[in-house]
């Protein structure tokens, strides 16, 4: 039984000079293929173009429809479609083709006039005899006359499935900015010069680098980039926006002023259609030239799609969006040309965007596309690209398989881990846990609760006030109460931990270790990546970094964009041992017990390199003359039992009752010449006699302990004591200063009294005084933060006066404190 669709499809064909045949797609593969070719088809995108303009979208030219039916057989016999997706494009146009047309002379007529227009290759009396042909055929062909056929279509199409309908396939349809997907899986007919492309517009040579670029324009893309110049132009006045636009390089001109045109007009400003729809294109590039399996091509572009939902309510939206960042890439307007650019997809009857958009994904596949891109980033190794990428973006080119760095990368790294860090190789992968500082996000913590309970120390102290910027800074920790601080230093960390990796010079496995440890940290302390993206925002723009402009609008643009790598990390709690050892809280108090007269100890000291230890060693012979492990161990048991203030106690303290014996000591040395040892003698007793710095009246023994942490310090930095040594010198300095102060204030006055009673002889000593004066203000009132940590401890053996925090990021405590 001959089939009706196909024997009315035969005899229209007859106009395209084909024999009559009853099967329309029984012509042999390569000559179909052939003839496409000759018709400047190449490709099944191509075809898909050809077939959607056949229907135009008020009037269908009727050439048009009739070549979309000799295509459509040259496409099913060169087996470029299945043969259900023949039939149903061949109805499609039967019905389009019977619904405008009541008849076959108006058919005929229509073509008639449609070949005048266009120039018909044939003449008319050709044309004629075919038509003539075709009323015979007409006539012959077993009762299928135009009524029949078109009450035989009628409804039918309602059904058909043009494009790819399967809930995996639908995802493609977003292609059609570039070319239609026909059918799917892609294979070579679908792009033949797909590799040649990718090479001159990506400079994509590999499944890697493909790799690589599609999980860019998913998490990052250029959207990135135009969002905060966006976001930063909002924000500023006229002459700002000039000055932002002449700072552009010659080549970022036409952005510029784009860009500033868009701000200026009001446009919305948002492009990351951009990204995402060429996300969805470049997938099917990979695809076709075998660098993506099936399964890897669709998630992708079921990824782009999901993005694309989440951040559009239609089609309209999606297109001109991505207008906007075709103009901004190419520097010039093109949204004047949106009608001519996309019409034809928003307003055909058979564009595959006429489903709507919120209805395209199935939610299983959406799902299996979600669970692919987080694989994708399983590696440790992304958190970590994806924390340091928020300071340098161009490490967001680097998501997905890893792959060895450029010599001049692999250099830079290098550079900035030696002049930056003083970190290099022959340390180890070890010397890394000196940048990760618990204490530190203790501290803040710490300061934050205290602040939120109007319980931060008194502004004033013994030494001055601190400045009002600081103390403002610190009253604003308030708002990070409720985040923990670990964020703050980790992102730090992750940058350093990204800059070793870089350098290469690092054992790979090693540092890898350290990312899941900063991963597995990083989950325990927040329950999800909003809470760790907000909690590092707040803390950035709580403690700016000087020169270097807070990083939050660059935290918040991941914060709020859905394809942010960091929304697709592995977010899972495992085993939790983190990048660096966590020191105990009364440990960190011992550690402390050193002061300004070193920087802050934030973390626990550990053995240096051979590099690091010159000279740390140089200071311990230059300022003590110390050499070795039992020269150390016993002079620190002499600061411990004795120390400096046993000198004060036996050689001066005696001339506080004896004033005129003092006057008669220091007339003599100053009426002769004096000896170094001499002249010292005589500049403390000048001090004793003047009570300089309340020398006569205060306990000095801060002095000695200060010596003794900042000694034991650089001997276990030095190897010279070993872990169980420094601890009980850490307990003998935390005893003896519970058994001597009862505050963090007595304290700094006996540190600061044997500081300037001590000090020799040097030009310098009132800038040095008034240094140190400054650091105890700093280290006392905790403005600004990040000077030191008394603020936030409770001195040795004093009552816990500090409120607890509202999460678990603090260093573990004794069983009398809430931590």
């Amino acid at each position: 039984m001959v089939d009706p669709l196909y024997a009315w499809w035969a005899q229209q064909l007859v106009l395209c000079d084909w024999a009559f045949e009853p099967e329309p797609v029984k012509v042999e593969a390569d000559v179909a293929t052939s003839r496409l070719r000759e018709l400047g088809v190449t490709e099944r995108g191509e075809l898909g173009w050809r077939l959607i303009e056949a229907f135009g979208i008020n009037s269908p030219d009727p050439a048009g429809l009739l070549a979309a039916l000799e295509l459509i057989a040259l496409a099913g016999s060169a087996g470029w479609l299945p043969e259900s997706r023949v039939r149903d494009w061949a109805l499609r146009l039967a019905d389009e083709i019977t619904s405008q047309y009541a008849s076959l002379d108006d058919w005929h007529e229509a073509l008639r006039h449609a070949k005048r227009a266009e120039g018909w290759v044939r003449g008319d009396d050709t044309f004629a005899e075919a038509c003539d042909a075709l009323a015979v055929l007409e006539h012959d062909g077993e009762g299928i006359t135009w009524d029949r056929i078109s009450e035989w279509v009628v409804g039918r199409s309602k059904t058909l499935m043009l494009w790819p309908e399967a809930p995996e396939e639908r995802a493609w349809r977003l292609r059609a900015a570039f070319a239609p997907v026909l059918a799917a899986p892609a294979g070579v007919a679908d792009w033949p010069e797909a590799k040649e492309w990718l090479l001159e517009y990506w400079q994509l040579e590999s499944r890697e680098e493909l790799l690589q670029s599609l999980l860019w324009l998913a998490g990052q893309g250029h959207r990135q980039g135009w969002d905060l110049d966006a976001t930063r132009l909002l924000d500023s006045d006229a002459a700002a926006r000039q000055g932002w636009l002449d700072g552009l390089a010659a080549s970022e001109r036409g952005y510029g002023k784009l860009m500033l045109t868009l701000v200026e007009q009001g446009e919305p400003l948002e492009w990351a259609a951009w990204d995402w729809l060429r996300l969805v294109d470049l997938a099917w590039a990979g695809a076709c030239v075998g660098w993506l399996d099936e399964t890897e091509a669709r998630d992708f572009a079921t990824h782009g799609a999901d993005l694309v939902q989440r951040r559009y309510s239609d089609w309209s939206a999606v297109a001109r969006a991505y207008q906007r960042g075709r103009s901004l890439f190419e520097g010039r307007n093109r949204l004047m040309d949106m009608r001519a650019d996309w019409e034809l997809l928003l307003q055909s009857p058979v564009s595959p965007w006429r489903v709507a958009l919120q209805e395209l994904l199935d939610e299983e596949v959406r799902e299996a596309s979600r669970h692919a891109m987080t694989a994708w980033r399983r590696s440790p190794r992304h958190w970590v690209l994806a924390l340091a990428s928020v300071r340098e973006p161009e490490l967001g080119t680097r998501q997905g398989p890893p792959m060895a760095v450029t010599v001049e990368r692999r250099n830079d790294a290098l550079r900035y881990l030696d002049e930056t860090l003083g970190l290099h190789p022959d340390e180890g992968v070890e010397a890394l846990s000196r940048y990760w500082l618990p204490a530190q996000a203790h501290h803040l913590n710490q300061l934050a609760a205290d602040a939120a309970h109007d319980a931060l120390p008194q502004a004033l102290t013994p030494f001055g006030r601190p400045e009002a910027a600081d103390l403002a800074t610190l009253v604003s920790l308030r708002q990070g109460s409720r985040h923990a601080a670990t964020i703050h230093m980790a992102e730090k960390y992750a940058f350093y931990l990204q800059m070793a990796m870089d350098s290469e010079s690092f054992e790979p496995a090693a540092l890898e270790a350290l990312a899941e440890a900063l991963r597995g940290t990083l989950c325990r302390f927040y329950p999800d990546i909003r809470r760790l993206l907000e909690a590092w925002a707040h803390w950035e723009s709580l403690l700016p970094e000087g020169e270097h402009p807070p990083l939050v609008a660059e935290i918040r643009w991941h914060l709020d964009d859905p394809g942010s790598p960091f929304h697709w990390l592995d977010w899972q709690s495992s085993e939790w041992q983190e990048p660096g050892p966590r020191p105990t809280l009364s440990r960190f108090t011992a550690m402390s017990l050193v002061g300004p007269l070193n920087s802050a100890a934030w973390s626990e000291p550990h053995v240096e390199s051979a590099r690091e230890a010159v000279s740390i060693r140089e200071w311990i012979d230059g300022h003590y003359g110390l050499h070795g492990e039992s020269e150390l161990t016993e002079f620190l048991d002499f600061l411990l039992e004795a120390g400096d203030r046993q000198e004060y106690q036996i050689n001066y303290a005696p001339y506080t009752l004896n004033e005129q014996r003092l006057a008669s000591e220091i007339a003599m040395l100053e009426s002769g010449d004096c000896s170094e040892e001499d002249r010292t003698h005589l500049l403390r007793l000048q001090r004793v006699r003047d009570n300089e710095d309340g020398c006569n009246e205060l306990d000095m023994t801060a002095w000695d302990l200060a010596q003794v942490v900042d000694l034991a310090i650089a001997g276990r930095q030095l190897g010279w004591l070993d872990a169980a040594a420094f601890s009980v010198i850490l307990d003998r300095a935390h005893a003896l200063a519970a058994g001597h102060y009862s505050g963090w204030e007595a304290y700094a006055q006996g540190l600061y009294a044997g500081f300037s009673f001590f000090m020799g002889e040097t030009p310098e000593r009132e800038a040095f005084l008034a240094g140190f004066r400054q650091a105890l203000v700093a280290w006392l009132s905790g403005a600004p933060p990040l000077a030191g940590p008394w603020a936030s401890l409770d001195f040795p053996g004093a009552r816990p006066r500090h409120w607890a925090p509202l999460h678990i990021d603090t260093l573990p405590g004794d069983g009398r404190t809430l931590h």
